[in-house]
């Protein structure tokens, strides 16, 4: 996944800059800032190095319950605003035993488990995902009801597209 590829890097050279060098997420992509003078050996050098630190720094700020409960409320106000107390769950929470479905939803006690493979995955992924969920809270089906409030989120076709692909190159059937 996303944990294991190396991502899209964009360099940019400064005259101004003499000898920092500094690096930071763009949606996917790595800019990583550079003094002009920098030989493309230096710039390779640098490239790596901030690479390494940028993900030790996402490692140590891994996704957490109360990053995705946060996130939950954020999609409910954009993309479920007229239903902002039937989407509120009660909890949200990653889990580790769900190996045929990315998530899931109890609408009974409003609970939603998203499982850890998609942590590493692009946010936009980890949106739909828990869209997804936060939508069975309203319509517990997959009813045209359901789809109607799945395709409110912009990406929704795009991140199909991308969990499709993930599960069959994983070889494991998943369920909706």
């Amino acid at each position: 996944m996303a944990g294991t590829r190396k991502p899209v890097v964009e360099v940019r050279r400064s005259q101004r800059r003499r000898r920092t060098v500094s690096a930071y997420r763009d949606g996917e992509r790595v800019v990583v800032l550079i003094p002009d003078q920098f030989s493309r050996a230096e710039e390779s050098e640098w490239v790596d190095r901030m690479l390494a630190r940028l993900a030790a720094r996402e490692g140590r700020l891994a996704r957490s319950d109360a990053e995705l409960l946060a996130r939950a409320a954020r999609l409910i106000s954009l993309y479920l605003p007229e239903h902002a107390r039937a989407a509120a769950p009660a909890s949200v929470r990653w889990v580790t035993n769900q190996n045929g479905r990315w998530g899931s939803c109890t609408p009974a006690d409003r609970t939603i488990r998203i499982s850890h493979r998609i942590q590493d995955m692009p946010e936009w992924v980890i949106d739909y995902v828990l869209l997804h969920e936060l939508a069975h809270l309203i319509v517990p089906s997959h009813n045209a009801q359901f789809w109607a409030l799945i395709a409110r989120y912009p990406k929704s076709e795009r991140a199909r597209g991308y969990l499709e692909g993930v599960a069959a190159t994983s070889g494991v059937p998943l369920t909706d």
